[in-house]
């Protein structure tokens, strides 16, 4: 068996996310047909993470096994390169694959992934070319407090406030290294790096700075907000259209 990497981005817009489950359509539902029929074996794919209904990708990582399709047919051979083109020929046109490359048997695309980045994109004036692209936001905002508010984040590990309830994770330890709002093509863009994200984390934490732009809590709260643990404290999830998965990191991956 070989193991592969392949680099993939995706509009999430249809999609009930990246993982498979029973009567909806994933991102990695398509990605294993089309790798299964290209390959001619069956072939299941290992996310770097979860991204949920509606959230998009312009840059994810899946790892796969290749063996022999059948005592008649040996292991695909060939420069992965060439088999981009291809598997994109049986993927829909919102999910395209960018590379395949070999990695070693143990490496693996969720475990050894040490950072992962996200941007959030917001806008405050109606534009249907940002339609499911962006979170078209009705109000004004106090930029500059929001930014001090996230400027708060990487002093905190523990983020249980913003995590989506009942999960399998054993620990909602992350360590947040950036966190940030700029404006952004008449709108702003919030950048949030970190070695790893909570379910539904990125969303909560944006909705509670945007309490903070409207001056509904203070820097004092927001700091008890994530001291409290709570996720009844934070802020509403924002829209999941907005949201993008832009950068996942890896120690041999350039």
């Amino acid at each position: 068996m070989q193991r592969y990497f392949i680099e993939l981005s995706y509009n999430g817009t249809v999609y009930h996310g990246w993982q498979i489950q029973p009567n909806a359509l994933t991102v990695q539902e398509c990605l294993d047909k089309a790798l299964s029929v290209y390959f001619r074996q069956q072939v299941s794919t290992v996310g770097c993470g979860r991204t949920d209904t509606g959230v998009h990708a312009t840059q994810f990582y899946a790892h796969f096994d290749l063996g022999p399709a059948s005592e008649e047919e040996p292991v695909k051979t060939g420069v992965p390169s060439k088999w981009v083109a291809g598997i994109n020929s049986l993927l829909p046109y919102e999910i395209a694959v960018k590379r395949i490359f070999e990695v070693a048997a143990d490496a693996h695309a969720r475990f050894d992934a040490t950072e992962r980045a996200y941007h959030y994109h917001l806008h405050f004036h109606k534009d249907p070319f940002k339609l499911d692209r962006s979170w078209l936001y009705k109000g004004a905002l106090d930029l500059n407090a929001m930014n001090e508010a996230a400027a708060l984040l990487p002093a905190y590990t523990d983020f249980s406030c913003f995590s989506k309830s009942n999960t399998q994770t054993f620990t909602n330890n992350c360590r947040i290294t950036e966190a940030f709002f700029e404006t952004s093509d008449g709108g702003l863009q919030f950048t949030i790096r970190a070695d790893r994200f909570l379910r539904n984390m990125v969303r909560a934490i944006i909705g509670t700075l945007v309490r903070i732009g409207k001056n509904e809590i203070n820097l004092t709260q927001f700091k008890e907000i994530i001291e409290s643990k709570d996720r009844c404290n934070a802020g509403q999830s924002v829209p999941a259209c907005g949201l993008y998965l832009v950068s996942v990191s890896y120690p041999f991956v350039k």
